[in-house]
């Protein structure tokens, strides 16, 4: 039966093989460039009728694919959005000019992509997964809506990701850290080479990549597909004056970058912490390449978009009596900034964290690195998620990195309760750990802190 109702796009989605849900496989080759080409081809090739800036990156790809976005926006082009994991609802990842697509559409465009799937189940190719699927939603939507550009983000690595079918205006590699080791390798070389697969023969490149081991690989690989490659540290520099809450109010983040061809303004940012101006100078370098292209972006536009952008979940502050954080930070490389982001930005008395971790995620590194800045955690797993590691696990870890206090909790729910009871208005509170756990429980605290008197 063909599908007519939003609920049944959304099964039907659901229904697939979801490796954000279950874990990615162990051999990224599996996820077969080749069904997603099939897929896009019987669909009628969307993606070729698009202008794509496609960004990989160990950590920064979302934040800078959400600068950029809002940039082209501001700039007065019509902008396609492609990212993932979503926060609650699974429209979030495919936006135009920052709306979700509609249902309408969603019914609509699911209900091609549910016919084409039934004509590859049993072939030798298979069936699309969850991921391909919404790939294809993102493609579809967008050719439809007569994007000027689409800004579309990496899920997994870049090489073998269903995304990597398309021929970008653009590619850009944010950042090389350790993460997803079991399917990209456990070097930061071997990783490199995965996010590096992004890269097309003549197309420009952009990387934020500052080490020495990951950035030799990305120059080899640029060098042999004739790509050209603008570096940070090589072709732009960047500092920022980090961010800060005081007695008066908030000093937002600023960052200043000069480059090559550019000595650019102070930009305020509207994301917290030295990690956002690192983004946010890899996104100035794409802007000097759009431009190179003959695309039209103001420095007016380029302002506006960095400072108004909206990126939920990334060092959002919800309440400043106690500090409330709602955080994204989901390995131990973003967890790194996270810390130092509150630490640069916050004077506080005691600080709590509610902590959910992935189970395929480095949870000792990840422990290790924040057990040193918070008094006191309360360990939970997600209910949104099949891949949360259990919350005694999480203590455990907590404990063998000379943790202080540390709570079992039964659920994210419990965890915000018993983390809120806690907090005195001079404290802080902070939510991190993954994607899913800040889906979870932000839309609930903003709605239990809108109805607490101030303060209190």
């Amino acid at each position: 039966m063909p599908i007519e109702s939003y609920q049944q796009a959304i099964s039907f989605w659901q229904s697939r093989v979801d490796y954000e849900q279950r874990g990615m496989p162990s051999d990224p080759r599996e996820l077969k460039l080749d069904r997603m080409r099939e897929l896009l081809h019987r669909l009628g090739s969307p993606e070729q009728a698009l202008r794509i800036v496609h960004i990989a990156g160990t950590k920064g790809k979302g934040s800078v694919a959400a600068f950029l976005s809002s940039v082209l926006q501001k700039a007065g082009h019509r902008t396609g959005l492609f990212t993932s994991p979503h926060l609650t609802r699974v429209e979030e990842r495919v936006q135009v000019d920052g709306q979700p697509i509609p249902p309408d559409q969603l019914v609509k465009h699911m209900r091609s992509i549910e016919r084409v799937t039934a004509s590859l189940e049993g072939s030798a190719l298979g069936s699309p997964t969850f991921f391909e699927i919404v790939t294809a939603l993102g493609f579809l939507h967008f050719a439809e809506q007569s994007v000027d550009v689409a800004v579309v983000e990496v899920g997994l690595g870049g090489r073998f990701d269903s995304t990597n079918v398309c021929d970008p205006l653009l590619s850009v590699i944010t950042s090389i850290a350790f993460d997803h080791t079991q399917q990209l390798g456990n070097t930061l070389a071997a990783i490199a080479f995965q996010k590096a697969g992004i890269i097309k023969p003549g197309r420009p490149v952009v990387s934020g990549v500052a080490e020495a081991e990951p950035r030799e690989v990305i120059e080899r690989i640029a060098t042999e597909r004739g790509a050209p490659l603008r570096q940070v540290g090589v072709d732009f520099q960047t500092r920022h004056l980090p961010g800060r809450l005081t007695p008066t109010g908030w000093i937002p983040t600023r960052v200043r970058v000069e480059s090559r061809e550019t000595r650019w303004p102070e930009f305020t940012l509207g994301l917290l912490g030295g990690h956002q101006a690192a983004n946010a100078a890899v996104v100035l370098a794409c802007i000097e390449e759009l431009r190179s292209q003959g695309w039209a972006i103001s420095d007016e536009a380029v302002a506006d978009g960095l400072r108004y952008v909206s990126w939920p979940a990334r060092m959002e502050v919800l309440a400043t009596r106690p500090i409330v954080i709602v955080d994204s930070a989901h390995n131990v490389a973003s967890c790194s900034a996270l810390v130092q982001t509150l630490e640069e930005s916050f004077t506080v008395q005691r600080r709590y964290l509610v902590l959910g971790v992935s189970r395929d995620k480095d949870l000792a590194g990840m422990v290790k690195v924040l057990v040193p800045y918070f008094d006191a955690a309360f360990m939970t797993r997600c209910t949104t998620s099949q891949r949360g590691a259990d919350a005694s696990e999480l203590l455990r870890h907590w404990h063998d990195a000379g943790g202080r206090q540390g709570t079992v909790c039964s659920s994210p729910a419990e965890a915000w309760r018993l983390a809120r009871a806690s907090a005195r208005p001079s404290d802080l509170l902070c939510i991190a750990g993954s994607v899913f756990l800040a889906g979870e429980l932000r839309d609930a605290i903003k709605a239990q802190l809108e109805q607490e008197p101030a303060g209190s």
